[in-house]
């Protein structure tokens, strides 16, 4: 392998097998480096599907309404170019998944699609309501293959501990094995795909208890810039359990779910009265704002409720049978027979690292893909978008990064390196939340941002954690300079979306401090720089 173009990829999971699937194939070699197994990636955990305008259903549709939904979706906030690539790919790609082995719903052939929230046509390819795993399953023997050749080379169960970047350029990154504590050191052209910043927010999202955030705060402090971080998805419809939020996934109200609210004694299905068009399958910002809305009414009492007892036998035994027993398993209720509670949980995060359409980051021979950077989703990410965003975003990152790939080292170094603590994540946490909830203000994050800066004067922190608290402060700047209420980023003191607000938030690090400024959207298709 050494005497081979390699490029290191962080992270195992869709981005990152698709990344050196794409690589293999082209016939670089990768070393593909993760905290955990693929088997045990955040991707595994997807539920509802993909989407791609396969047009199986008969209602006639085409690239063109994907990219405008995609666009509409998330409020213009994304580059036309970058979003056009991605609905564009989406129907080859979902037809080569099929190919490799993933089981899609399927009737004589043809693809079964379903109707996910923010779409009017049927445009979501499923594997009942395991999607995630399907998926995972095909590519993780499609990876075997090239391992075999020697063209993919795993190192699961190793942390990333440092990024040293030299004059704006990668000099390499350095892991430790979590099983032996030795430290190796990656030299090479490097695609970050590690995921969302579910870390932050401990036992509030849906993501893996495992996805700790601190790779993205170690690439924050390397020099990476990031985009949108105040754009954070929640879910309308999860529950919680031991840990984290489990989600109910959006396919339930695509098969026919409905939420409601009792209101004066009477069951109150809001969404269907409200917006009539889409009803329940409005944006998921939409639906969390309204849930939150009808909760607080004197009128209405209890909890909203996830209605799903009007789904025929068929949709209950043939898409939704894997959900059903997840329910009952974890809540001890049929949904077959009972409606279920359901509130809003933190699920995505739109913003991350900034990259252009070629996946490139603001470190020359550093890439990123999937959820760990900002692209495709604007202010809002539709249902089905996130797997397919990280499957065309990792091959993006790797034909990009095919051309700086060069002969790499591996070799074995000493090091010093700290996790994060409890204590400080628990306290990052508790801050972050205080300011960043489904609904924002001025005073609130301004008292974060303090709280924040008071830790980072405390002496309290080892580097990771100040790496962390960083990130997170310019989470928190991000939102308190963006004055409007648009998609996933709703401001009480500005209610309304403002034109000159359609731009891209980037924060970066000058001088050790957390720099917050607005880009043109378009600026975003070209270098990042």
């Amino acid at each position: 392998m050494s005497d081979m173009k390699t490029v290191n990829i962080i992270g195992a999971g869709l981005a990152g097998l698709s990344a050196a699937i794409t690589l293999a194939r082209a016939g670089v070699s990768s070393n593909l480096i993760s905290s955990q197994p693929s088997e045990r990636a955040q991707s595994v955990l997807a539920e509802g599907g993909i989407n791609a305008s396969l047009n199986t259903m008969g209602e006639h549709d085409t690239t063109t309404e994907h990219f405008a939904d995609t666009m509409k979706g998330g409020c213009f906030l994304s580059s036309e170019r970058a979003v056009g690539g991605l609905t564009e790919n989406a129907p080859s790609i979902v037809k080569e998944l099929a190919a490799l082995g993933v089981p899609f719903n399927a009737q004589n052939g043809r693809l079964l699609l379903r109707n996910f929230g923010g779409q009017k046509k049927k445009r979501t390819a499923h594997a009942k309501s395991s999607t995630g795993k399907m998926i995972m399953s095909a590519l993780i023997d499609e990876a075997r293959k090239y391992e075999a050749q020697g063209l993919i080379r795993r190192f699961p169960n190793h942390e990333l501990i440092c990024i040293d970047v030299h004059d704006n350029v990668l000099a390499n990154v350095t892991v430790r094995d979590n099983y032996s504590r030795k430290y190796l050191r990656f030299t090479g052209a490097a695609i970050l795909c590690t995921g969302g910043l579910n870390g932050f927010f401990e036992g509030m999202t849906t993501g893996t208890t495992q996805n700790t955030g601190s790779a993205a705060a170690i690439a924050f402090c390397a020099g990476a810039e990031f985009a949108n971080l105040e754009f954070i998805q929640y879910h309308p419809t999860t529950v919680s359990i031991s840990g984290k939020r489990m989600l109910i996934s959006e396919a339930a109200r695509g098969e026919g779910g409905r939420l409601f609210i009792m209101r004066n004694g009477k069951p109150w299905y809001f969404m269907e009265e409200k917006y009539p068009e889409l009803g329940n399958l409005m944006p998921r910002d939409v639906v969390s704002r309204e849930m939150t809305a009808v909760v607080s009414m004197p009128e209405c009492t209890g909890s909203v409720m996830l209605d799903l007892t009007g789904l025929s036998a068929d949709v209950w035994s043939g898409k939704l049978s894997d959900l059903r027993a997840e329910i009952m398993s974890y809540m001890n209720i049929d949904p077959k027979l009972s409606p279920i509670p359901v509130s809003p949980g933190i699920h995505y995060f739109m913003g991350g690292i900034r990259v252009n359409i070629r996946h490139e980051t603001s470190v020359k021979n550093l890439y990123a893909a999937g959820e760990a950077a900002c692209q495709y989703h604007g202010a809002n990410r539709l249902g089905g978008n996130s797997m397919l965003g990280a499957i065309y975003g990792g091959k993006v990152a790797a034909l990009s990064a095919l051309e700086t790939a060069a002969k790499a080292s591996i070799d074995s170094v000493n090091a010093k390196a700290e996790s994060s603590l409890p204590k400080n994540r628990t306290k990052l946490c508790c801050i972050l939340s205080s300011g960043l909830g489904m609904i924002r203000s001025e005073q609130p994050l301004i008292k974060a941002v303090a709280d924040l800066d008071e830790l980072l004067k405390s002496g309290t922190l080892n580097e990771i954690d100040r790496s962390r608290t960083l990130l997170g402060k310019a989470m928190l700047l991000s939102a308190l300079a963006r004055k409007e209420s648009r998609g996933a980023h709703t401001r009480s003191d500005y209610p309304h979306t403002s034109a000159d607000f359609q731009k891209t938030t980037v924060a970066g690090m000058h001088n050790g401090e957390v720099i917050i400024r607005f880009a043109a959207i378009d600026e975003s298709e070209g270098s990042p720089k």
